[in-house]
């Protein structure tokens, strides 16, 4: 009898980190590194909690921004296993435009922010990233951790725009267009890459699901498609 090949498909628990001011404000955060608000503390710890349940996990990997991993820490502690991080799974830069609203953007920088509305995969706001440029380094990430890890069960948290991109790929969606996905603070996604050689093969088993944050206020939702109804 052949010997069964092991299995090489990586199993991901995605998670948003928790909220910051920032996100309570709609400002362009990036690399910017904002710390989590007493909200995001409290999500980061319920999430914490429903990620003990997950005994399989065998690595927390976090971007190295404080929100991230301030949001890994109730989960890694639960698991007694402790938190990599890397900048690869930072969020999208965003040049000049980190630390302000969008209608700040609109009054010190109205050209940028009219070529922003466009939503272009290969416009970046001056001196940040374009969605193609950020697509391959998450996408490259992935890939890096998939290799890392194969058959092996993650957590991985990271952030708003990360997620978008994994959705984009597994639903072989344009990186041109606003964000259609639903992507809550702290919600709880599961992914499965089968090949690490085609980490833009992305399985979604799971996707924004919030039950452990079903008693809480309501999230700040950042909705691209606003500012373009409100450019009509």
């Amino acid at each position: 009898m052949p010997t069964p090949k092991p299995d090489t498909t990586t199993d991901i628990i995605l998670i948003r980190h928790g909220e910051t001011a920032w996100n309570r404000e709609l400002r362009f955060q990036g690399h910017a590194d904002v710390p989590l608000n007493d909200m995001g503390h409290e999500q980061a710890r319920r999430i914490g909690l429903r990620l003990a349940q997950e005994t399989a996990v065998q690595h927390v990997i976090s971007s190295d921004l404080l929100r991230a991993q301030q949001t890994a820490a109730p989960g890694a502690s639960q698991l007694s296993l402790p938190i990599a991080t890397t900048a690869s799974l930072r969020e999208q830069f965003f040049g000049i435009a980190e630390g302000m609203r969008s209608d700040e953007i609109q009054a010190l920088h109205p050209r940028a922010w009219e070529e922003w509305l466009e939503f272009r995969e290969d416009h970046a706001m001056p001196e940040g990233e374009t969605p193609r440029e950020f697509h391959a380094r998450i996408i490259a990430a992935l890939g890096t951790i998939a290799s890392a890890h194969r058959g092996q069960h993650l957590i991985v948290v990271t952030h708003g725009g990360v997620l978008d991109m994994v959705w984009r790929t597994a639903h072989g969606l344009s990186l041109s267009g606003p964000r259609r996905s639903e992507i809550p603070n702290a919600g709880f996604n599961r992914i499965r890459i089968a090949d690490p050689a085609a980490p833009e093969a992305i399985e979604i088993v799971e996707w924004a699901d919030t039950r452990h944050l079903a008693d809480l206020p309501p999230q700040p939702t950042y909705d691209q498609t606003r500012h373009l109804q409100r450019k009509d």
